[in-house]
């Protein structure tokens, strides 16, 4: 299950990466990965990001924690809960606010549970 910890490892490392650009950097960040919004929304909204990068944090907490689990069993279920809730909020993401969101959030955690359910 080398690959399904590597992935769920990616995934985590992206969601701290979401973490400090929506909790530190979204006046800075977020203008350049969010072209399509109007650049005066960015400090308006800096609360709200600051809320979702936060969130983003606790999924990050939960995939690296699955890691650490010693129980096979229990740690590919947890892995496979928080995978899924990525999924689900990359799925919402890139149908509210960019496509490009479904492919760099979602399709990685997919990937991660197919390798999970797979054994791989």
């Amino acid at each position: 299950m080398i690959i399904s910890d590597i992935l769920i490892g990616i995934v985590a490392l992206f969601h701290i990466y979401i973490l400090y650009f929506e909790m530190f950097a979204w006046e800075t960040k977020g203008p350049k990965i969010f072209r399509n919004f109007p650049k005066d929304l960015f400090p308006k909204t800096k609360a709200l990001a600051a809320n979702q990068g936060l969130y983003n944090g606790f999924l990050s907490a939960g995939l690296l924690w699955s890691l650490f689990i010693q129980d096979g069993l229990w740690s590919s279920r947890i892995a496979f809960f928080f995978l899924a809730c990525v999924t689900i909020a990359g799925i919402y993401g890139a149908l509210t606010a960019e496509r490009k969101i479904f492919f760099t959030q979602s399709l990685p955690a997919i990937l991660a549970m197919l390798a999970l359910y797979f054994g791989v």
